[in-house]
């Protein structure tokens, strides 16, 4: 099969840590070749770069963008490329559409900054199919508070949220071919169903 390039995308509280491993055993199920990773992190450095995004209180909105990308630049070097080059699969729990989400949508950051980000780390290296798991933001921040303590970004208050889901929605919107938007307000049946099928039509067409 053609290598595929798969991340798992949303916001607070919509299932993703569950719904990434029902993907990759469905994939794997399936005769898939496949390396899963995370965004911040995926490998040392990220990982360490991913510790200081979640716990510095006093960051600032640029440094946390440039942060982001530092560890995406090493993330796609490290992991990405090679493992596609290989011809394994890559499923990543978030990639730049959170970028796009977080830093755009919720710090307000300009989007054409991101752009350019994006363009100097990835140059034309895009996710095949991205799934975003999408729910009104009161149901995710009620299930996040069940997950125990607070990180920096769990911690954001409801309208940060609020911007961080339009502008993942917008985003969908703007790139419906390869973003597929996933009710996950229902049961986890019915999400599952969902992703599933997405999922078959990505390996139908890489046969």
């Amino acid at each position: 099969m053609r290598p595929r390039f798969i991340t798992l995308e949303g916001g607070e509280g919509v299932g993703k840590s569950t719904n990434l491993a029902f993907i990759e055993q469905y994939l794997i199920s399936r005769g898939v070749d496949l390396v899963r990773t995370r965004e911040p992190g995926g490998t040392p450095l990220g990982e360490r770069i991913r510790g200081l995004l979640l716990e510095s209180a006093d960051m600032s909105s640029h440094a946390e963008l440039l942060l982001v990308f530092a560890a995406r630049a090493q993330h796609v070097a490290e992991v990405i490329r090679p493992a596609l080059a290989a011809g394994q699969w890559v499923l990543s729990d978030r990639f730049t559409d959170a970028s796009y989400a977080y830093q755009g949508g919720g710090r307000e950051l300009e989007i054409s900054i991101i752009g350019v980000l994006e363009q100097w780390v990835q140059q034309e290296l895009k996710p095949d199919l991205t799934l975003l798991l999408d729910a009104p933001v009161e149901i995710g921040m009620a299930r996040a508070r069940n997950r125990g303590a607070a990180d920096r970004f769990e911690a954001e208050d409801l309208r940060f949220f609020e911007k961080v889901r339009a502008a993942y929605l917008a985003r969908a919107a703007e790139f419906p071919e390869r973003i597929k938007c996933v009710d996950a307000s229902g049961t986890l049946e019915s999400v599952q169903a969902a992703i599933a099928g997405h999922l078959d039509h990505l390996l139908l067409a890489s046969a």
